[in-house]
């Protein structure tokens, strides 16, 4: 069994995936380059759902795709902003956009990455995935988190002042920097995103977040984790950070060895428990 502890997945010297595997992998939907063979990932049926690709205006030559789930009964419900890792958009992803919306949300998952043209989900090289996400500048994604709030705000299905985000990994830096700059996002949770770029700039949180982290993260440290904490509480904010001390770094993600049920069972209440505490209900 291959274990992710590192902030974005396997390095390319951690395992080898033989062309039958990836081929098997990339017809299942699922990112290459983490997924674990000894895997039984979860899948959240269709029925009763919108599930479909859309395209958001952003401003560029070409419009932002997103993925996205929502309850086909009529009616509002509150968005969630579903940020991927840094493998893109790929069935994990979308099963969590499947889940939010079971739940009763309408969950979007845009493809922040969309722009490189590669199929990220199919690369297993992480030197080459980094490659095409380092490509992306915080401005880029910030912008494009905007003209996805502002596109929700326009939808006939989503419920007014209802907005959301959640994400993993490189997503959950995303989480905690949308917080702060984009005026639509009413919470956030964010799952065991890095947090030294946004320990520093604590004060300008304007919406709460709740954090997940791992205590066995080999790439978060449990200093890292406590220096936000302090930031958080000199800037006098109340957002929370729960600590799973048995917990490695993605630990939600139920398509890598690194998966743990029992603080995934106990975290993803939390999780909309605090959506809806927080006006996103």
């Amino acid at each position: 069994m291959q274990t992710l502890t590192r902030p974005d997945g396997n390095r390319p010297e951690d395992f080898h995936v033989t062309r039958r595997t990836a081929a098997g992998l990339l017809f299942a939907g699922y990112a290459v380059a983490a997924f674990s063979a000894e895997a039984a990932p979860i899948t959240t049926p269709s029925d009763g759902l919108i599930a479909e690709w859309t395209t958001i205006p952003n401003g560029a030559e070409k419009p932002l795709p997103a993925y996205v789930a929502r309850p086909a009964a009529k009616g509002t419900h509150p968005t969630i902003l579903v940020v991927n890792e840094v493998f893109g958009i790929h069935e994990w992803i979308k099963d969590i956009c499947r889940r939010l919306a079971r739940a009763g949300y309408n969950a979007v998952a845009p493809d922040f990455f969309y722009r490189s043209g590669v199929d990220l989900p199919a690369k297993s090289d992480l030197k080459e995935i980094l490659a095409v996400v380092n490509q992306a500048s915080d401005e880029q994604v910030d912008g494009d988190v905007r003209a996805t709030t502002d596109w929700i705000k326009k939808q006939s299905f989503a419920k007014r002042g209802a907005i959301g985000i959640t994400g993993f990994c490189w997503g959950g830096q995303v989480v905690w920097r949308s917080a702060m700059v984009d005026p639509d996002i009413k919470a956030g949770v964010a799952w065991y995103g890095q947090l030294k770029k946004v320990a520093t700039r604590a004060a300008e949180l304007k919406a709460p977040v709740l954090g997940f982290y791992g205590g066995k993260d080999q790439g978060i440290t449990q200093e890292d984790v406590a220096t936000m904490r302090a930031a958080l509480k000199a800037a006098g904010k109340q957002d929370e950070i729960i600590v799973y001390p048995d917990a490695q770094h993605g630990f939600l993600a139920d398509y890598r060895a690194s998966y743990d049920e029992a603080a995934s069972k106990e975290a993803w209440p939390k999780l909309l428990a605090f959506f809806k505490a927080h006006g996103v209900g």
